[in-house]
């Protein structure tokens, strides 16, 4: 973490979904060094979720880690809810969570459409909802969602991980216009290859692909998309709001 970044988001509540591993879990250690007490989402709490703790407890803020599946609006507002309380209220949220279901469209069941779409899009709509009156009562705030370059272009065999992708940066820019008056900004980031449990069991050659396609030949770490996250969360960024920003080392898309 780069000395002057330290304890940015000092005072600060942040929820980070999906924030246990890979992206995620970056995210989270890097505003819990900034100075932030951490409110992270799980599937289901696992020794991965103990480890995180106790990595992101040593900064020395508050952290709790809830099990929920954001993809359930119901299940957000009965176990989110009540921790943001707890918290005393919400300064960051980043829509983190994300999974994939590839396959060529002419074969892709309607199910692996539906999950994709579940948990990459729809649980925004449910972590913002329920947000929204904690950051109205707080006077502002940030609104983070992680979206990718294949939402932006596209890529064969991910119909359904773009078309989530690319609608949650539709929705990011319309909520930016509807809550940048009461001073609640929504940006996303758009992350290219990123060496992650996602993206460790790649073929070779579609590795080799994509690194020649990236202007700076190598993959991203979890750790540069995390400091774009952690600028977009504190007020070096006060004056960005519906803007999509991409952590891909200048890749072709």
């Amino acid at each position: 973490m780069v000395e002057n970044m330290n304890k940015l988001l000092a005072g600060k509540v942040a929820v980070v979904t999906g924030g246990v591993r890979g992206i995620g879990f970056a995210i989270s250690k890097a505003f819990a060094e900034a100075g932030a007490d951490l409110i992270v989402t799980t599937t289901r709490n696992t020794d991965d979720s103990a480890a995180a703790v106790e990595q992101l407890q040593a900064f020395g803020g508050k952290v709790k880690i809830v099990a929920v599946n954001v993809a359930d609006k119901q299940a957000v507002v009965d176990i989110l809810q009540p921790a943001i309380q707890e918290f005393g209220g919400l300064d960051v949220l980043v829509n983190n969570a994300g999974i994939t279901r590839d396959g060529l469209l002419l074969r892709m069941s309607e199910k692996a459409w539906d999950d994709v779409m579940s948990v990459d899009l729809k649980a925004a709509f449910n972590t913002i909802q329920t947000a929204l009156p904690f950051f109205l009562k707080r006077k502002g705030g940030s609104i983070i969602n992680i979206s990718s370059v294949v939402g932006q272009g596209g890529n064969p065999g991910q119909c359904n991980y773009a078309a989530a992708k690319a609608g949650l940066i539709g929705f990011s820019k319309s909520l930016a216009k509807e809550m940048g008056p009461k001073n609640i900004r929504t940006n996303c980031i758009a992350p290219g290859y990123i060496l992650t449990e996602m993206t460790e069991f790649m073929p070779e050659a579609m590795v080799t692909d994509y690194v020649g396609r990236i202007a700076l030949r190598r993959p991203g770490k979890p750790e540069e998309v995390a400091q774009v996250a952690l600028f977009l969360a504190s007020e070096m960024s006060s004056y960005i709001n519906a803007q999509v920003i991409s952590c891909c080392g200048g890749m072709n898309k």
